[in-house]
C-alpha cells in the first residue's frame, strides 16, 4: 500500500466534512461565515493609550485570524460537503454493480474495496468512518460504530495469497489497545486454517469473499423488497395505515413457540457473524435453550 503525502491543514478540513452528512456541513459552513465575518468586521477600538494595547491585543488578533477564515474555513466545509454527496453516489454504484456481477471482488482497486466493504456495512446499521485512504493506517481500515459500541475492520485484497494469521493477530492486537467491542477481517479470497484457529473464540470474525458476497446480494435484495412494499397513506376515514417499514408495523406476525422446548420465541438481533445486524427468533430460555429461527416476520 503506497503512503499517503503529507496534507495541508485545509485537506485535512476538507476531509473531515466529508465524513459527515452533507446537511450537516452546510449549515455549518454559513454559521462558520457568519460567525467568523462578524469578528472580521467588528470595528477596531481606539487606544486612549499605549498601556491599553496589551488588554486589546487578544481581540487584535482573533480579528486578524477572522479575515481569512471567513472565507476559508466555509469554502472547506462546502467542499466536503460535495465531496460527501458524490461519494455517497460513488459507493452505492459501487455496491450494486459488485451485486448484480458487473464487476467482481477481484477486479475492483483495493481502495474500491474498502468502499464497498463500508457500504456492506453501512446497510447493516452502523455508522462507518474510512480511515485508511491509501496511508499508514495502524491495522485500521474502517472504524463502526453502533449501539455505543466501536468494532474495528481490516480489508485484505489480496487476489491470490491466502490471508495468513498474522493479519488476524495484529488486528486483535489493535482492538485491545483501542478498546473495541469487537472486530472484522474482510478479504476477497480466503483464511488459511491457522488464521481461523486464533479467531475461535474471539469477539473477531473472518468475513472471506464468498461471505461478502453473500452479505452484499442478501443486502441488496432485503432494499429491493423493502422499496416494492406499497405504503397506503391514511385518510380521515382510514383507521389503520400500511408502512413500508417493518420497525412501524401496525400488526406483528404471531409469536411463535420454540420447537425444542416448546417456550416462547422472542426476537433478537445478531451481533456476530456474516448476519450482524439481522433481526431473528431466539428461544426466550436462553442459555439452557439456544434453539434459533432465521425467518422473521414481515
Amino acid at each position: 500500500m503506497a503512503r499517503r503525502r503529507k496534507q495541508s491543514p485545509f485537506e485535512d478540513l476538507i476531509d473531515l466534512a466529508a465524513l459527515l452528512p452533507w446537511w450537516v456541513t452546510l449549515p455549518l459552513a454559513l454559521i462558520a461565515y457568519l460567525w467568523f465575518h462578524s469578528i472580521a468586521t467588528s470595528p477596531i477600538p481606539t487606544l486612549a493609550n499605549p498601556d491599553e494595547l496589551n488588554g486589546q491585543l487578544p481581540g487584535i488578533m482573533l480579528r486578524g485570524l477572522a479575515v481569512p477564515a471567513q472565507y476559508f474555513l466555509p469554502a472547506a466545509l462546502v467542499i466536503g460537503a460535495i465531496a460527501s454527496v458524490f461519494g455517497r453516489i460513488r459507493r452505492k454504484k459501487l455496491f450494486n454493480s459488485v451485486a448484480t456481477n458487473e464487476n467482481t471482488l477481484e477486479s475492483i482497486s483495493w481502495h474500491e474495496f474498502e468502499l464497498l466493504v463500508g457500504e456492506a456495512f453501512r446497510r447493516k446499521g452502523f455508522t462507518v468512518q474510512e480511515t485508511g485512504q491509501g496511508g499508514a493506517d495502524g491495522g485500521i481500515d474502517l472504524v463502526l460504530l453502533k449501539d455505543g459500541e466501536k468494532y474495528l475492520v481490516q480489508c485484505k485484497q489480496w487476489r491470490r495469497q491466502l490471508v495468513q494469521v498474522n493479519v488476524v493477530r495484529e488486528l486483535f492486537g489493535v482492538m485491545a489497545a483501542e478498546g473495541a467491542k469487537g472486530g472484522f477481517v474482510v478479504v476477497s479470497g480466503r483464511f488459511t486454517e491457522d488464521a481461523k484457529a486464533f479467531a475461535q473464540g474471539k469477539n473477531l470474525q473472518l468475513i472471506e469473499g464468498a461471505e461478502l458476497n453473500d452479505m452484499i446480494r442478501q443486502s441488496r435484495a432485503t432494499a429491493a423488497r423493502r422499496n416494492s412494499q406499497p405504503t397506503t397513506i391514511k385518510t380521515p376515514y382510514q383507521a389503520t395505515s400500511v408502512s413500508s417499514d417493518p420497525l412501524v408495523q401496525p400488526r406483528r406476525a404471531a409469536q411463535p413457540s420454540c420447537p425444542t422446548c416448546q417456550a416462547p420465541m422472542v426476537q433478537r438481533v445478531a451481533k456476530r457473524g456474516r448476519d450482524v445486524g439481522n433481526q431473528f427468533w431466539g428461544c426466550s430460555q436462553f442459555p439452557k435453550c439456544r434453539t434459533t429461527r432465521n425467518e422473521m416476520p414481515t
